[in-house]
C-alpha cells in the first residue's frame, strides 16, 4: 500500500472538532474585521470633506467650477466656493467640530446600544442576530457614501446614518465574544484571544487601503465598497456560523461531561462509556459530548438519544446588575472606557493629525496611520502571552498603560521631526495603546463572563462583554468629540488629554493590581486573577 501523501497525513492529524474550532476561530476574525473595516473610511475621508485647492491658480479653479456646473456629475465643492475643494457642509471654518460631532454620533449611539445588545443577543440566536446587524450595518454604512453620488450637503442626513449605523454595529461584538468563548476554554485564553483581537486591526488597515484607494477621486466609494463586503459577509455568517459545539455531532476523542446541553426544543446528547462511579467527578463544561439523563448507563458514541427539554434545567439569562456584582467587572469597565478612548481617538483622527503634520495628501496619510494597528496588533498578542503566564490580567494592562502615557508625550515630539520619526512611534504607540484594550475587550471579558461564582451559567458571557465594551464605547465617543474641540488650539492639546485619560485607565486598575501582586494564587478565580482551572 502506497503511503499517504505529506499534506493528507497533516490534515488527518488533527480531530474533526480541532478543524471545526479552526473554522470557527477563521470566521469570527473575518466577521468582526469587516465591522471595523466599514468603520475606518470616515477618518480617511475627513480629509477630503475639507480639502483647500489653494496649489490651483484661479482659472483652473474657475475652469472646474464652469465645467461642473455644465456636466450632471456629482460636485464636490458647493457653487459659490470657487477656491475651496471641500465638501458642504464641512467647507466651514468649524469643520472640526462637524466632523468631529459624526464620530460622536457613531459612538455614542454604539456605546447606549451596546448596553441593550448584549441583553438581546443572549436571548436570540446568535447566527440571525449577527447576521441582521451586518446587512444593516452594509447598507447604512453605503448610505453615506450615496451622499456623494446623490450630491446631498444635509449636515443632518450624515449625522442619522452615523447613528443608526452605530446602533446596529453593536449586533456585532457581544455575537463574536460569546459564539468563540463556546469554542475556546480557559487553556492559553490571553494568546488565543489575543491573536483572534487582531481582527481589530486587520480590520482597521483594510479598510485605511480600501477607503484610501478612492477617496480622493471618488469618495463615495470609500463607503460603499465596505459597505458591500460588510453585507456579503453577513450573508457568509447566516450560512456557516456554528453557534455551539453543541449544535453538531461530537468526536470520540473528547472526553465526556456530565451536564445535558438544550438545543431548540430537544436535547442531544452523545458519550462514550460511562459508568456509574464517574458521576460524581468533575467534568469539563466545554466538551460536546453529554450523558444520557440518568448517568448510569452507557451507550455507543454513535447513538443520539433526543429528549425533550426540560423548563427548569435551563439557567436563566443573568440581570444586568446581576453581571455588574461579578468582582471586576466595574473595575476593567471604567478602565476601558479610558484606554478606549485614547484608541478610538486615534482611529478616527490619526489621519488627519499626519496630513497637518507631515503635509501629505489623504490616501498617503490613510496608508501610513496603518502602521498604528500593525503596532496594535502585535501589542494585543503580547499582552495576551504576558498575561497567560503571568496569571495577571490587571497587571499587564497596568504596566502597559504606564508605559503608553510617556510614550503619547514622545509620540507629539517626535512625529514632528519627519517621516521616519513618525513610522517608529506609531508603531511603539499602537502596541502600547492596543494592548490593554485588546486584552480588556477579549479574555478579560470572556474570564469575567465565566467567573465561577456565575456557578456555570453561561448566559452571563454577552451580557458581561457587552457591559464591558458598552462603558468602553462611552470614551470611545468622548475621545474623537474632544479631539475635534481641542485640535483647533493646537494638537498639542489632544495629546495632553489622551495622556490624562490613559492615566484614569491605570487608576482604576490601582485596586485589582495590588490584589494580585499582594495575594499570587489566592485571589486566583476569585476577583481579578481567574487562574485556570
Amino acid at each position: 500500500m502506497a503511503p499517504l501523501p505529506a499534506g493528507i497525513r497533516f490534515i488527518i492529524s488533527f480531530s474533526r472538532d480541532q478543524w471545526y474550532r479552526a473554522f470557527i476561530f477563521v470566521l469570527t476574525f473575518l466577521l468582526y474585521a469587516s465591522f471595523h473595516l466599514s468603520r475606518k473610511p470616515i477618518s480617511i475621508v475627513k480629509g477630503e470633506l475639507h480639502r483647500y485647492c489653494t496649489a490651483l491658480n484661479e482659472g483652473d479653479v474657475e475652469f472646474s467650477s464652469q465645467s461642473q456646473r455644465a456636466s450632471d456629475t456629482p460636485r464636490q465643492q458647493p457653487p459659490d466656493n470657487e477656491t475651496d475643494c471641500s465638501w458642504a457642509p464641512f467647507d466651514q471654518d468649524n469643520y472640526q467640530q462637524l466632523l468631529g460631532a459624526l464620530d460622536y454620533s457613531f459612538l455614542c449611539a454604539y456605546a447606549i446600544g451596546m448596553y441593550l445588545s448584549g441583553i438581546i443577543g443572549e436571548r436570540l440566536p446568535i447566527r440571525y442576530y449577527l447576521t441582521s446587524g451586518m446587512l444593516a450595518s452594509g447598507a447604512f454604512t453605503a448610505l453615506f457614501g450615496l451622499g456623494y453620488f446623490y450630491n446631498i450637503h444635509s449636515f443632518g442626513f450624515y449625522v442619522v446614518t452615523q447613528i443608526i449605523n452605530g446602533l446596529v454595529q453593536t449586533t456585532g461584538w457581544p455575537s463574536v465574544v460569546t459564539c468563540l468563548g463556546n469554542w475556546f476554554g480557559k487553556g492559553r485564553r490571553g494568546l488565543i484571544m489575543g491573536v483572534w483581537n487582531s481582527h481589530t486591526s486587520v480590520g482597521n488597515i483594510l479598510g485605511s487601503l480600501i477607503a484610501g484607494y478612492w477617496v480622493s477621486t471618488c469618495w463615495g466609494l470609500s463607503f460603499i465598497v465596505p459597505g458591500a463586503i460588510v453585507a456579503a459577509m453577513g450573508i457568509v455568517c447566516f450560512l456557516f456560523l456554528i453557534e455551539h459545539p453543541k449544535d453538531i455531532a461530537c468526536s470520540s476523542s473528547l472526553v465526556a461531561h456530565s451536564r445535558g446541553h438544550e438545543n431548540g426544543a430537544h436535547r442531544f446528547r452523545l458519550q462514550k462509556q460511562v459508568f456509574v462511579d464517574d458521576e460524581n467527578k468533575p467534568l469539563d463544561p466545554e466538551i460536546q459530548c453529554l450523558l444520557l439523563s440518568d448517568g448510569k448507563h452507557p451507550v455507543h458514541q454513535s447513538h443520539v438519544v433526543v429528549l425533550p427539554a426540560d423548563g427548569g434545567g435551563s439557567m436563566a439569562a443573568i440581570s444586568f446588575t446581576g453581571a455588574l456584582r461579578i468582582p471586576g467587572v466595574i473595575e476593567f469597565s471604567l478602565c476601558l472606557l479610558f484606554a478606549k478612548l485614547v484608541s478610538y481617538t486615534f482611529l478616527f483622527w490619526l489621519p488627519l493629525y499626519i496630513t497637518s503634520v507631515d503635509h501629505l495628501d489623504a490616501r498617503q496619510a490613510g496608508e501610513l496611520s496603518t502602521l498604528f494597528d500593525v503596532g496594535g496588533i502585535f501589542g494585543g498578542i503580547l499582552a495576551g502571552v504576558i498575561s497567560d503566564r503571568l496569571e495577571k490580567r490587571a497587571s499587564t494592562c497596568g504596566l502597559m498603560l504606564l508605559l503608553a502615557a510617556p510614550t503619547l508625550y514622545m509620540f507629539s515630539t517626535i512625529s514632528r521631526m519627519g517621516l521616519e520619526a513618525t513610522i517608529a512611534m506609531l508603531l511603539l504607540s499602537g502596541a502600547l495603546v492596543s494592548g490593554p484594550y485588546a486584552l480588556i475587550t477579549t479574555a478579560v471579558s470572556a474570564d469575567l463572563g465565566t467567573h465561577k461564582s456565575l456557578k456555570g451559567n453561561s448566559h452571563a458571557l454577552a451580557t458581561v462583554t457587552a457591559i464591558i465594551d458598552g462603558t468602553g464605547s462611552v470614551g470611545a465617543a468622548l475621545g474623537p468629540l474632544l479631539a475635534g474641540l481641542l485640535s483647533p488650539s493646537g494638537w498639542n492639546n489632544v495629546f495632553y488629554m489622551l495622556m490624562v485619560a490613559d492615566a484614569c485607565a491605570l487608576l482604576f486598575l490601582i485596586r485589582l493590581i495590588h490584589k494580585e501582586l499582594s495575594c499570587p494564587g489566592s485571589a486566583a478565580g476569585d476577583q481579578v486573577l481567574f487562574k485556570e482551572h
